[in-house]
């Protein structure tokens, strides 16, 4: 056979292992070469590395090289169901690598490889699928984390929104680290590294629900770098935690019910966006309890207290770092706010769902 009767009409050869169709079909899920076109094209082709490229059923390690990193595995797993899928400051796939790195980060760990598994609706557009695929192997190179394994699933159209992502990591924590929630003690200096409820009041402006315009973008951000200065500058940092759905205030409620402490904080001392504020007070919201993905809570010593405010408004995610309270042993359990009035209110943990579907 000729070299002209292999091609196509039109003269165009189909490049071997591309997908070409305009949108995702149920064939994508099957199995077949539908499917492992499309992990090669899509996801392999973002995120090349040598942990994936034997496409095995599983990533394999070197145990002496995690054991070279540190004495302890961390291992967590997340789901991302953000709607909608892309928003000013981020979008799914940029949100499921920084969550997962995040949660490692803030165990002390080092992060190292992350797994993707995604399930999509029949009919998902190709060209999107690329960008968030995309998205998520630029926000994986900023993060220096490899993802090595994964899975993918095609289901039925209605089955579900377009678009869920889960992904696992492994980090490892380094000798001398060991955070927690339990380990605050009264006179202890809470600390946040930036600007609170950007991502909650993003994500429910990008829906369209409401005739409500901020100029404000998600503060979707990997924070395994700040945090890593913090714990080299501050190693007796005792607490840290990404506060995501729930904000702040559920933070908070976690560390003074694990500890059996009090919390006190002030509002005039709490960073939030004067645009953020007036957002809220339109919707009847509490600022304290809107979803944040780059701003972390910090628990140190307050001998500590000033070195670890230097170390964090010296990273480009911790110039608005601010201390907002402290641990006390008054009420414990509660955490209470010093309001801009001179009075006090109880921060109670969040009851029910403020915002669906934020992350």
């Amino acid at each position: 056979m000729s070299q002209a009767e292999l091609l196509p009409k039109g003269g165009a050869r189909k490049r071997s292992g591309m997908v070409e169709v305009p949108a995702i079909t149920l064939a994508h899920g099957g199995g077949g070469k539908a499917m492992h076109d499309l992990i090669k094209d899509v996801f392999v082709g973002a995120f090349d590395n040598d942990a994936l490229a034997p496409l095995e059923d599983q990533a394999r390690f070197s145990l002496a090289d995690l054991a070279a990193e540190g004495d302890r595995l961390a291992f967590t797993t997340d789901s991302f169901v953000v709607n909608p899928l892309e928003f000013p400051g981020g979008d799914i796939g940029t949100l499921a690598v920084c969550g997962t790195v995040n949660d490692l980060a803030v165990g002390g760990a080092k992060p190292l490889y992350l797994t993707c598994s995604v399930i999509i609706e029949e009919g998902f557009e190709l060209s999107t699928l690329r960008r968030l695929i995309g998205s998520m192997a630029d926000t994986a190179k900023q993060a220096g984390v490899k993802i090595v394994t994964g899975d993918t699933k095609v289901v039925e159209r209605g089955a579900c929104d377009k678009l869920f992502i889960n992904t696992a990591g492994i980090g490892v924590i380094r000798k001398g680290y060991d955070l927690g929630a339990d380990t605050a003690q009264p006179g202890d200096a809470i600390l946040v590294n930036g600007v609170l409820g950007d991502h909650g009041a993003t994500i429910l402006t990008a829906r369209g629900d409401m005739a409500v315009k901020t100029p404000i973008e998600s503060d979707c951000a990997p924070l395994n770098d700040i945090i890593d200065s913090l714990l080299t500058a501050i190693p007796r940092t005792r607490f840290l935690r990404d506060a995501t759905r729930g904000g702040l205030a559920t933070v908070l409620n976690e560390i003074a019910q694990a500890s059996q402490v009090g919390v006190e904080i002030e509002e005039d001392k709490t960073p939030i966006r004067t645009e953020v504020k007036g957002f809220c007070e339109i919707l009847g919201l509490d600022p304290l309890y809107l979803a944040n993905e780059g701003t972390m809570v910090c628990v140190v010593p307050a001998e500590d207290a000033a070195d670890a405010l230097a170390c964090m408004r010296q990273h480009p995610l911790g110039k608005e770092a601010s201390v907002v309270g402290r641990i006390t042993d008054h009420r414990p359990g509660r955490v209470v706010m010093e309001t801009v009035f001179g009075g006090r209110r109880i921060v109670d943990m969040l009851v029910g769902e403020q915002l669906p579907r934020i992350c």
